[in-house]
């Protein structure tokens, strides 16, 4: 018997000391690789394997495989399968008898994967080598014509497409949830005012629910996203062959409508090789990682007692082994945590896109753990941010006696303008009525009318208005803006966005 790479190793290592090294592993070699009758070895079962003589390295076919992560896209394989065979009846590459054979066949598998009795053996390299193996075994000779015409190279996008194209309205379905969560606490909570913040500073009095909003509005945008990348992913590369093309007239519109793919792809080195989808369905996750990220640091700022705007629900909350009063929002760090994580699968994976020549490169093989790992990670998020929404507690009281009437700096420089002086002007005097209420040691709502006519004659009684949170906020009614008006606005537009995706 010949030996394996590894034995080849372990032999070199047990030779005399007396004896050249150099020609004890030559010879070694030379007994591996010469051409004899066990040629045909373990490869000969490959999908790829006529070629090649002699045993892969053992540590070489577990970092080749791709069994462990792609074994996922069953379905989707089996899918397409089916749907290639029909292709070859209609194009005479198989009888009826063989097509109905490798349909029952693919039907069998599928219940196996099914009831969870599909066993995955020592030599599959793939979900590909896998099935048409297992399909040997049920039907005999018959299925090795299933792959007449096909490569992995399109067969492996085309699962990659069925199985994204049927996630993305799950994670969409995630998606929505969060919005609407978010969107219907808006409502509810509409009177609540607090500080917003720009630079960490408080900046202007707001609607938590303007807050909210923010959040839910930027979510909208990552909802959209997902749809336009459905309709490119949903193009179908099946019948590319593996780089010039089908040279069987397949009939890849039948294909298509067999697959309910939208159209056909239009080069087949672009069909084979192109991953624009992955990149994007990557690049989403991210930027969606990223606006949930920024949702959750807000809150965990929010939860601390040093502001005590929120409490989180126990139920998205830990402890700590060591201190027992700690009430930690594991929930909200392990969100803004995992964004490195799928950003980082997407900045790795388009650098390994930057460096490859144009056709298919084994390189590619990255981008099913990229997709997978970036889809779970998402909508698991997705489903803890549903839960931290929905159940958190708010502090109206704390939210309320955060607001400053420094604040309302801007709402005096506006006064002023109201009384027809340019803005510059009014800001540097808001500005020094700040300025004054400090070496005072004021608030600023506190300085009189005479203190505020030294600034400017303009200031009169009328002023005091200018001193009240919700009359600030509502002054801002433009659309878009905090007051209420605004608000309910924002809220019935993204109502009715959320409607209008529920009903497609």
């Amino acid at each position: 018997m010949r030996s394996s790479n590894r034995q080849v190793a372990d032999e070199a290592a047990v030779c005399s000391p007396q004896t050249s090294t150099y020609l004890c592993a030559s010879e070694l070699l030379l007994h591996v690789w010469s051409p004899t009758l066990e040629m045909a070895g373990s490869e000969g079962a490959k999908l790829w394997g006529g070629r090649f003589v002699g045993s892969m390295d053992p540590i070489m076919e577990k970092f080749n495989a791709a069994i462990p992560f792609d074994k996922r896209m069953w379905a989707a394989d089996i899918k397409g399968s089916k749907a290639y065979a029909k292709a070859l009846e209609k194009a005479g590459l198989v009888t009826k008898s063989e097509m109905d054979r490798i349909l029952n066949g693919m039907d069998k598998i599928y219940e196996e994967w099914t009831n969870g009795t599909f066993q995955i053996k020592e030599g599959d390299e793939d979900i590909h080598t896998a099935h048409e193996r297992r399909l040997k075994e049920l039907i005999g000779p018959a299925a090795g014509k299933l792959h007449t015409g096909r490569s992995r190279n399109d067969q492996v996008p085309t699962d990659m497409r069925i199985w994204l194209r049927d996630e993305i309205p799950v994670l969409m379905g995630h998606l929505q949830q969060l919005i609407k969560t978010m969107v219907e606490r808006a409502a509810v909570e509409i009177d609540i005012l607090f500080p917003g913040y720009t630079h960490l500073q408080r900046a202007q009095p707001i609607r938590w629910s303007h807050w909210i909003l923010s959040h839910a509005v930027a979510l909208t945008r990552d909802a959209e996203r997902l749809e336009e990348i459905k309709k490119r992913t949903n193009v179908l590369p099946l019948g590319s062959g593996a780089i010039a093309g089908n040279p069987f007239k397949i009939d890849r519109e039948f294909l298509s409508k067999e697959l309910h793919f939208d159209a056909i792809s239009l080069n087949s080195m672009d069909a084979t090789s192109g991953r624009d989808f992955v990149a994007e369905i990557l690049f989403c996750c991210s930027l969606c990682m990223i606006h949930l990220s920024k949702i959750s640091e807000d809150l965990i700022i929010y939860n601390t007692k040093e502001f005590g705007f929120i409490t989180l629900s126990d139920a998205y909350s830990t402890g700590s082994s060591l201190m027992p009063q700690k009430k930690n929002a594991d929930s909200l760090e392990l969100i803004r945590g995992k964004a490195g994580r799928v950003f980082g699968r997407c900045s790795g994976f388009l650098m390994t896109l930057k460096g490859l020549p144009n056709a298919y490169n084994k390189d590619l093989q990255e981008d099913m753990e990229a997709m997978f790992e970036s889809i779970d990670t998402i909508t698991a998020v997705l489903q803890v941010a549903s839960g931290v929404f929905s159940t958190l507690q708010v502090h109206e009281n704390a939210m309320k006696k955060a607001l400053s009437p420094d604040m309302l700096a801007t709402d005096l420089a506006y006064y002023l303008v109201r009384k027809k002086m340019p803005f510059r002007e009014a800001h540097s005097a808001s500005g020094s009525a700040v300025l004054l209420a400090e070496n005072k040691g004021i608030e600023v709502n506190q300085l009189s009318l005479d203190d505020l006519k030294t600034i400017s004659p303009l200031f009169e009684s009328d002023v005091s208005k200018v001193w009240n949170y919700t009359n600030s906020v509502e002054q801002y009614a433009a659309p878009g803006g905090t007051a209420r008006s605004s608000v309910t606005s924002q809220i019935e537009q993204l109502r009715a966005w959320l409607k209008r995706r529920q009903s497609t």
